[in-house]
Formats: structure tokens, C-alpha cells, sequence
């Protein structure tokens, strides 16, 4: 694009005009030498988001490390595992397990916590779309009492294995501890920030287990579920002691716990005393 036809048109003109100019158009060079400063400021925009682009670029191809490792030595289905939920005072322990192609395209993938509500419900359905394979299993409030939080939510993580169309060749667990599965299992510490596939597996758990909180909500409106997802905010403890326990809840947690111990007799209580 010669200067003359730079000058000819107005700014709004030329963002459009350049939106479909890759970066080594020769036209970007006029640009620069434009005498208007919101021009020049069109150039310095396109390249911050290029560079922007090229570190999200190097960031994913760096998050496939532990990925391409078993893909190099024959395992076409590498599955990511992870878990949301085992936190919460109430509702279930969701795990997913995903396993995503090689040339996997999903941009953004991140580990759940670092991601908006908007951005992990996007990047949720390309997930759904783009991935080979997305299981995923839950346990819920009164197994979570009966197994311990740990076992229940390894139980979770095996039935997201299970729930896959095509067993994996190998098992990427974000964590200290492996699944127990009939699988080859890696446990990797801070998977979900760097595995792209346990990443996918955050989202895709989190997000199941937030929608259905939000369902519960309507059930239970008295705890709003849909705001702390079962988390212990100080909204769900004041309506924990205001109105008890619900059928979500984990008996075996401190603040439910507490709640639903059974009341020290009299003379326990003067026993007490004494001592």
C-alpha cells in the first residue's frame, strides 16, 4: 500500500483495512511513517498483540511437555485428570479426565483458578468439540463422609477415566498422588498450570461442578449455592447456622461438623468442669 493511499483514508478506514494483513505486509512499513498518531497507534496495537499471541503460542507448546514425552514414545491418548470441589463444606467432588490431539488448537487453555467464569465456559465447549476424548465422574456429600475427601475424590478421578469412549494409553494427575487406576498414571504438582491437558481437565470439572451448584440453588435457596459453589464464604456459614445443614452438605467438615454434633449432656458437663 502506497502513503498516498494511507492518506486518503480515515483511521476507522484503515483498522479495517489492515485486520486481515499478516505481520510481514509490507504495508505495515508506510503505516509507521504515517503523521497521524492514531495510525502509528494501530501499528503499536497489532504489535503487542502479536506478541501477546507468539508467548501464548510458547506457553501452550511448553504446557504439551509432559504430553509430547509419551506421544515420542507411542501413546497416541494422553489423558489429563483433575478435580474441582474438594474444598467445598457442600455438593459434590467433580473430577474430569481429557485428552487432547497432538495438534490440539484450543487457545488460552489454562489451569481453572487463573481463568474468568466467561472465558472458562468458552473454552469449556471447545473443549467438548476439540478433544479426543472427556469423561467425566463425581462422588457425592455422603461418600465424601463415608471415604475421606482424598479417597472420594480419587474415586471421582477414576470414574472420569472410565467415562472415556477409548481408554488412554497414559494418565497425566494433577497432585502428589496418582488415581489408582489400571492405568499408566504420572502425578504432576501444579499439573493444572503445567499440562495443557490437565488444564482442559480443570475447566471442564470446574465448570460442570459450578452449573451444577447453580442448579442446587434453585432447590436450596436459602444457602446460595450459586454464588460460593459450596465454597465456606461467610454467606454460606451465616446460612449454615441460620438454617442447618441440607442434604449437600459434608457431614465430615469442620463447620457442618460442628452443626450437626450431638449436644454435651448436663451431667458430661459438670464432669468436665471438674477436671
Amino acid at each position: 500500500m502506497a502513503a498516498a493511499d494511507i492518506a486518503g483514508l480515515t483511521i476507522a478506514e484503515v483498522r479495517e483495512k489492515i485486520a486481515a494483513w499478516a505481520g510481514d505486509h509490507p504495508g505495515w512499513a508506510e503505516l509507521e511513517k504515517d503523521r497521524r498518531v492514531g495510525v502509528r497507534k494501530l501499528v503499536v496495537e497489532r504489535r503487542r498483540r502479536e506478541a501477546r499471541q507468539q508467548l501464548e503460542r510458547e506457553r501452550q507448546v511448553k504446557m504439551l511437555h509432559f504430553e509430547k514425552r509419551h506421544w515420542d514414545q507411542g501413546a497416541s491418548r494422553v489423558a489429563g485428570v483433575d478435580e474441582a470441589g474438594r474444598g467445598c463444606l457442600a455438593g459434590p467432588v467433580v473430577a474430569a479426565a481429557v485428552v487432547l490431539p497432538p495438534d490440539c488448537a484450543i487457545v488460552g487453555l489454562d489451569d481453572s483458578k487463573k481463568l474468568s467464569p466467561s472465558r472458562r465456559a468458552a473454552l469449556y465447549e471447545q473443549i467438548l468439540t476439540g478433544a479426543l476424548g472427556v469423561g467425566v465422574g463425581q462422588v457425592e456429600a455422603a461418600e465424601i463422609d463415608r471415604l475421606n475427601i482424598l479417597q472420594a475424590s480419587l474415586k471421582a478421578m477414576r470414574m472420569a477415566l472410565n467415562a472415556l469412549d477409548t481408554a488412554p494409553d497414559r494418565v497425566l494427575i494433577d497432585g502428589h498422588m496418582t488415581a489408582q487406576s489400571p492405568y499408566s498414571e504420572q502425578a504432576i504438582v501444579d499439573g493444572d498450570a503445567r499440562s495443557l491437558s490437565i488444564a482442559a481437565a480443570s475447566i471442564v470439572a470446574k465448570v460442570r461442578r459450578d452449573r451444577l451448584m447453580c442448579d442446587y440453588a434453585d432447590r436450596y435457596p436459602e444457602y446460595g449455592f450459586a454464588s460460593h459453589k459450596g465454597y465456606g464464604s461467610s454467606e454460606h456459614l451465616a446460612a449454615l447456622s441460620a438454617h442447618g445443614p441440607c442434604a449437600l452438605h459434608r457431614r465430615s467438615f469442620g463447620p457442618v461438623a460442628e452443626l450437626v454434633a450431638e449436644p454435651r449432656s448436663e451431667l458430661y458437663a459438670s464432669f468436665a468442669e471438674g477436671l
